[in-house]
């Protein structure tokens, strides 16, 4: 008994040990486990966030998209009757491919034209639609809006117009109608066409002659300028933008 006695003291202060060890451990073992779920959903959270507002900004970009094609889109597909054959594949091509959102849309009611204004006016541009010349104003703004397009696409009906004859611009801001001051025929390295104009004008080049064959050498020239207090919106004017 005695033995048992003074072993007793000495094995059960070794136990409460090891056990305290065994407790501390796990505890410790517990707090990193926490620690590391918390610090994980914090992740997730901030990520969820994250995600939440690129898909609101990716919603406002879709429907910015989706208001400027329903507004800025021609009705329908273009009268092709006076176009060359080649021209016209290389717009059902063109039509099919990417391309830049509309900055306008161009109407001149006497040759049934209405066609979207793009941005540039490289291949892939002026075969789809026409272009809005580069360092030229935008459409709408004041200035010299420079508008180019072929002569064997949607720019032949151009041969037909005449001084006096309406033209339409309409962007997201409103619809504004210029009339056309006069047409004339330039070499083409003369870009004087395209200088900044006092008024809000609008300078249509095509090549020149209309059916020549093979590169033709000359441009064709149609300067219209707004028709003041011609600008609508709902009774919007466009022109305090």
């Amino acid at each position: 008994m005695r033995t048992l006695a003074r072993e007793g003291p000495a094995i059960l202060p070794q136990s409460k040990h090891a056990g305290g060890t065994r407790r501390d451990k796990a505890w410790r073992l517990a707090e990193r486990l926490l620690w590391t779920v918390g610090v994980a959903a914090v992740a997730l959270w901030a990520a969820a966030n994250l995600a939440r507002a690129a898909g609101a900004r990716q919603d406002l970009a879709r429907f910015d998209s989706l208001r400027r094609a329903a507004l800025l889109s021609p009705s329908g597909e273009p009268d092709l009757t006076l176009w060359d054959a080649g021209r016209v594949r290389e717009w059902r091509a063109a039509v099919v491919e990417p391309a830049p959102a509309p900055l306008a849309i161009l109407r001149i009611p006497k040759i049934h034209l209405e066609v979207a204004v793009l941005p540039g006016t490289d291949d892939i541009v002026l075969n789809r639609a026409v272009g809005l010349i580069e360092d030229t104003a935008r459409p709408g703004t004041d200035g010299n809006a420079g508008i180019a397009g072929h002569r064997d696409g949607y720019f032949r009906g151009l041969k037909d117009i005449a001084v006096g004859d309406t033209i339409e611009i309409e962007t997201l801001e409103g619809r504004e109608r210029y009339r056309v001051e006069r047409t004339w025929i330039v070499e083409p390295d003369d870009v004087s066409v395209l200088d900044p104009t006092p008024v809000r004008s609008i300078t249509l080049v095509t090549c020149y002659p209309f059916y020549f064959v093979g590169s033709a050498p000359q441009r064709f020239i149609v300067r219209a300028v707004l028709v003041q207090g011609a600008s609508h919106d709902g009774g919007k004017d466009v022109r305090s933008q």
